[in-house]
């Protein structure tokens, strides 16, 4: 079991579900986040003030997954969030020591799914 941590623009959310649905994954947490990474934000006047905004908009999908789904959701990411610009996001892959479904009790690969 894993646990896929991405973290993308905004305005690529809807191409990631898409890519995701198209690959039969449909289970999936999704979040607003704030951070910087390469880009490091940028500098924008207010009324004659220069401020350095170096948080960007970002979104957080968690998305839990036996082994054999990890190579296609990574992939489905890939595709939906890729534009090749600088910003386009990063996506992390951790070992899930254990799932519990509430609802079962079911645990482990029959939790998830």
């Amino acid at each position: 079991m894993k646990l896929i941590i991405a973290y993308i623009q905004p305005e690529r959310l809807n191409d990631v579900k898409q890519k995701l649905y198209a690959s039969e994954i449909f289970k999936m947490s999704v979040t607003n986040a704030l951070g910087c990474g390469q880009q490091c934000g940028y500098h924008e006047s207010y009324r004659g003030v220069d401020i350095e905004v170096n948080l960007l908009k970002k979104v957080r999908i968690e998305i839990a997954v036996n082994a054999e789904y990890v190579e296609k959701t990574v992939n489905s990411i890939i595709e939906g969030a890729r534009t090749g610009n600088i910003g386009d996001g990063k996506i992390f892959v951790m070992p899930l020591e254990e799932c519990y479904r509430i609802r079962t009790g079911e645990k482990g690969e029959e939790a998830i799914g």
